[in-house]
């Protein structure tokens, strides 16, 4: 796609809360078509990434017979790839916010990683060359394509950040959903391989296709035929968001984000979330099998996680507009943690039913904090660095990747999966009781809006 030339008038405007905005220039005069086309861009990339995260419940069973292996040094190599996509997502946003690594060129860099790591799941004998293959490269391409598409909606949406990035976040979890049920019904020892190279071509397509046409706005971008950005910023009839999500006192660079108290609540919550999300993910499929559900159900399972996680995004990110981020966010781990003992409950006794509602609350609760956290930088530490600052915190996926996998398996070698389920239950109600401590960093309690 060629850059088109503007001839517009570009000048800056400041609102009442310091924020800067590009005015002058409309999507066409940038892209030569309107801005939904980044949206559907990010939104097919994301589709396709998110398989190697959401698809692996599906995987493990069949790498554990394949060569062996056991399911605890299967599931350690998602808790490794979970903290390489988690660690790429900061150092991707600080060089690509100094132009040395454009957009389309780390998603299109992110497809071939993410092939490679699908590939390798298919045709590994040896657990090093998982580790190399899937968790390392494959985790690294998943966040350059994560970091970079969440990133390309932030910009061209400054005016509906929350739904957007909902949207597009939401498609990383629910492109999964066909591949893991024809995973979890027809997925076996003997077509691992060339199921996971059909999957991995795809892959290859969709993302890098998609990355060939990724762009990003200029910085502080606002679009031409929105509503004037000064009057955006304070209009409550017209931007709803306004009264319940208030803009950030100053803007924070990542060196004062790290020196600010409400950065250790926000992480640790983060952290909790991951946890329960990456522990279900590991876990649900084995469970439901080993307690006579068989690999149908399994999947069924494991499909409407998936499913639940990526449409509940789009809603819980049009709620936070209308209702408040923190408070939304707060509910959602409530609903996750409540999950994980139906979940438990259900499978012991072998009730269908409660394995898809226990799915579709943890999905709903621990598996949209992600978009939620989005909109949380913005609103706690300004939009300067918003999408660095996005980074690093959602490292704290990282550290949720070994408290989740790692502790879980202890865990379950020491007490079973009651202590597990328990343990995870209560990971995502303290997530929630650390939500409701938040506040934001700056402001006066008493100019904080009513609980």
């Amino acid at each position: 796609m060629s850059e088109p030339q503007t001839t517009t008038a570009v000048r800056e405007l400041r609102d009442v809360y310091g924020r800067r905005y590009r005015v002058g220039e409309s999507d066409l005069d940038l892209l030569g078509r309107p801005r939904s086309w980044m949206l559907w861009l990010s939104g097919a990339a994301m589709f396709a990434a998110g398989l190697q995260q959401y698809g692996f419940g599906a995987i493990a069973p069949v790498l554990t017979g394949a060569h062996g292996w056991t399911f605890t040094e299967v599931v350690v190599s998602l808790a490794v790839w979970a903290v390489a996509q988690a660690s790429v997502v900061f150092p991707a946003a600080w060089l690509r916010d100094r132009g040395k690594l454009p957009p389309s060129f780390a998603v299109v860099l992110g497809g071939i990683l993410c092939a490679i790591g699908l590939v390798t799941l298919g045709h590994a004998s040896s657990l090093a060359v998982v580790f190399v293959g899937y968790s390392l490269l494959g985790g690294v391409g998943t966040g350059l394509v994560y970091g970079t598409c969440v990133g390309a909606v932030m910009r061209w949406f400054p005016d509906h950040t929350a739904t957007r990035v909902g949207a597009v976040s939401g498609a990383f979890a629910y492109g999964s959903v066909p591949f893991v049920l024809v995973a979890g019904f027809g997925l076996g020892v003997g077509n691992r391989g060339v199921l996971l190279d059909v999957t991995a071509a795809l892959v290859l397509v969709v993302v890098a296709g998609s990355g060939v046409l990724l762009r990003y706005p200029p910085p502080n971008w606002w679009p031409a035929g929105a509503p004037d950005p000064r009057e955006w910023a304070r209009d409550k009839v017209r931007n709803r968001t306004v009264s319940v999500n208030r803009p950030a006192v100053r803007h924070y660079r990542p060196a004062e984000l790290l020196r600010c108290g409400t950065t250790l609540a926000l992480y640790s919550t983060v952290v909790l979330a991951a946890a329960v999300l990456l522990f279900d993910l590991a876990y649900l499929g084995t469970f439901v099998a080993e307690q006579g559900g068989g690999t149908g159900l399994a999947a069924v399972a494991l499909a409407v996680l998936a499913g639940v996680t990526g449409t509940g995004r789009v809603l819980l990110g049009w709620l936070s507009d209308r209702v408040g981020r923190r408070r939304i966010l707060q509910l959602a781990l409530v609903a996750g943690g409540i999950g994980q003992f139906v979940l438990f409950y259900s499978g012991e006794h072998r009730h269908a039913f409660g394995l898809v509602l226990g799915a579709a609350l943890a999905g709903l609760g621990n598996g949209c904090c992600y978009t939620l956290l989005t909109g949380l930088v913005r609103e706690y530490f300004g939009e300067e660095s918003a999408l660095q600052n996005f980074g690093v915190l959602y490292s704290a996926k990282a550290v949720g990747a070994l408290l989740g996998i790692g502790l879980a398996a202890l865990v379950v070698t020491a007490h079973g999966y009651f202590g597990a389920f328990a343990a995870a239950g209560l990971f995502s109600l303290a997530g929630a009781f650390l939500t409701g401590r938040l506040t934001q960093p700056g402001r006066p309690k008493s100019l904080l809006p009513a609980r």
